[in-house]
């Protein structure tokens, strides 16, 4: 019985989690991107404002290459 509801408990916190995160527009090509700032790895923030001016700007993501194995 406990199980069962810790398990309604979590589904409801994970639909009120999802249900207030609002969907966000994707870019398109030469579409001006919105401000935001990021960790850098030496634990300094690293906000796009800061590369203003500049040509071109690329942004990659390595997903999982900075992660414990």
């Amino acid at each position: 019985m406990r199980a069962a509801a810790l398990g309604v408990l979590v589904l409801l916190a994970v639909a009120l989690v999802c249900a207030s995160t609002a969907p966000v527009a994707a870019l398109g090509v030469g579409d001006r991107a919105p401000d935001f700032s990021l960790p850098a790895t030496t634990q300094e923030k690293v906000s796009l404002k800061d590369f203003a001016g500049k040509k071109h700007i690329v942004l990659v993501g390595f997903i999982g290459a900075f992660t414990p194995t």
